[in-house]
């Protein structure tokens, strides 16, 4: 039934957007962009809508303690999304038909844009907590996000947010239903995030950034981020901190690419985007990450817990829709003194 709900709610988006651009007679005209999507926009682009998503096919094997524990191929994420303006309004439906999600939303908002330098958002969407988060699945150097990101970054929540920038400042912050509170009842999260580009000229970029959340009166976390390119090589690295309920957690990973091809790893708005190839051959991407402290190491079977772990990946930017991703990575438990590993490859199509 939520399916077809959402199914009959990007109908009527695709057949009301046309109609508004017929409306506007000084733009009768539509403007057709296959680029990145389909999408159809009015002259001006007062009125639009687009139609993408993205497939990521998937092959993982983790072993525990030497024993295998998991050898698949399977759908990681498959979403469908649309998107556009009515004026000085924006929405976004998107839904998950990958993981066995069976179309659950993930995006579902509308968006006021009428205010200079300032938007606000209503409905379900990311929280601004993280740099690793914040950063789509289908841009991220490696395939999955590091242990730390998962253990303490809210993601998606139903609420209202406020996002404005500057010319080097991007700042957010936002009340939300606290999903993941376990308590039954109605409880909230504010979260906030400030970010800018201190640094940020054709030879290099330096980004520092700051996060905040306060989650049902007993869980406060935050997240410090910081981020260099230059030229075709990229480090990142991320540090969060919590107290639960009167418990102190804390984990980190340090990150580092070189692009051998020559490109420079996109960013935009106070986070990274995906890497366009300069040469039909596509781009070569290399990368490197530690981690370490408590986090959710479940990708090499470790579960939550205080571990230690080292990844090394592949990337193919065939072209600007087309990457093929291969991970490794291995870790020991702090705890359990246990061990696990994954290996994991990916053809990604992001449209």
């Amino acid at each position: 039934m939520r399916l077809l709900q959402l199914s009959c709610a990007v109908v009527l988006v695709l057949l009301l957007s046309p109609v508004h651009a017929q409306e506007n007679t000084n733009n009768s005209q539509p403007v057709v962009n296959t680029q990145g999507g389909l999408s159809v926009a009015t002259a001006d682009g007062d009125y639009s809508v687009k139609l993408g998503g993205r497939i990521q096919y998937d092959y993982n094997q983790s072993e525990l303690n030497g024993t295998i524990d998991e050898d698949d191929i399977d759908i990681r994420r498959a979403r469908l999304y649309v998107s556009g303006n009515l004026m000085d309004w924006g929405y976004k439906i998107q839904f998950n038909v990958g993981e066995n999600k069976g179309g659950t939303p993930e995006d579902l908002y509308i968006r006021y844009k009428g205010f200079e330098n300032l938007s606000i958002t209503i409905g379900r969407q990311k929280e601004a907590f993280g740099l690793e988060q914040l950063s789509s699945s289908k841009d991220n150097s490696f395939l999955e996000r590091a242990a730390a990101s998962e253990a303490y970054t809210p993601g998606r929540s139903e609420g209202i947010q406020l996002n404005g920038q500057t010319a080097s400042l991007n700042y957010a912050i936002g009340l939300f239903e606290d999903e993941f509170s376990g308590t039954g009842t109605s409880d909230f999260a504010l979260t906030g995030r400030l970010s800018s580009a201190v640094v940020n000229n054709t030879d290099m970029l330096i980004h520092l950034g700051l996060s905040h959340t306060s989650r049902g009166g007993d869980v406060r976390s935050t997240g410090l981020e910081a981020a260099l390119v230059a030229g075709p090589i990229h480090l990142q690295t991320e540090y969060f901190s919590s107290d639960n309920a009167g418990t102190d957690l804390n984990g980190y990973y340090l990150q580092a690419g070189w692009i051998l091809t020559g490109e420079t790893r996109p960013y935009s708005k106070g986070i990274f985007t995906r890497v366009t190839p300069l040469k039909s051959t596509g781009a070569w991407e290399v990368v490197l990450r530690y981690e370490a402290g408590e986090g959710k190491y479940n990708d090499i079977e470790l579960g939550t817990t205080d571990a230690r772990a080292l990844g090394i990946g592949v990337n193919w930017y065939a072209n600007s829709y087309t990457r093929f991703g291969l991970n490794y990575t291995s870790g020991d438990d702090q705890n359990s003194n246990d061990n696990g590993s994954e290996l994991r490859a990916r053809l990604q199509l992001a449209f």
